[in-house]
């Protein structure tokens, strides 16, 4: 098998990776912006937004054991997680306050520092990247990063020694 071959598979491997992260934060604003059950959303999103084709262009195929296990741990950590994002927030912005879209984020993001073993390093650049996706225009990618350094930081505070 060439490097070129190897390569492909890994970036292959890493965008369906990102792709997850993205579906799981669409999951978790559906689940409460409808106020559907993770199971409901879950089967949803594996049936439909998988590998969907819209006017814009297809919608990735996702890694769907990583996208499970995201709304998992987001829903199983639900209130550490909310509780972490409120500390990393300034006090006059609860969570409840802010965007949906962003604490929803919050929420993946948080669940991946919390229910699995993925570098705090990665899941900082990772959500960044899925909130640029969501806020184009915005500065909404610093404030991104700077709430998850904080959160990680309380989290897995040995990957910062």
């Amino acid at each position: 098998m060439s490097n070129a071959s190897n390569d492909e598979k890994r970036a292959l491997k890493r965008r369906m990776k990102s792709a997850a992260r993205l579906y799981a934060v669409q999951a978790l604003f559906q689940m409460e912006a409808m106020g559907q059950s993770v199971d409901v959303v879950r089967v949803e999103f594996e049936d439909h937004r998988f590998g969907m084709t819209v006017e814009e262009g297809a919608f990735s195929e996702a890694d769907v054991d990583l996208f499970r296990s995201l709304l998992d741990a987001a829903v199983d950590h639900q209130a550490k997680v909310d509780q972490m994002t409120d500390r990393a927030l300034v006090a006059k912005w609860p969570i409840d306050r802010i965007d949906p879209t962003l604490r929803a984020l919050f929420r993946a993001a948080g669940g991946e520092m919390v229910g699995r073993d993925t570098p705090p390093k990665v899941v900082i650049n990772e959500y960044v990247d899925v909130a640029r996706a969501f806020f184009p225009e915005g500065k909404e990618a610093g404030f991104v990063n700077a709430v998850l350094d904080h959160m990680a930081r309380e989290a897995r505070p040995e990957a910062f020694s």
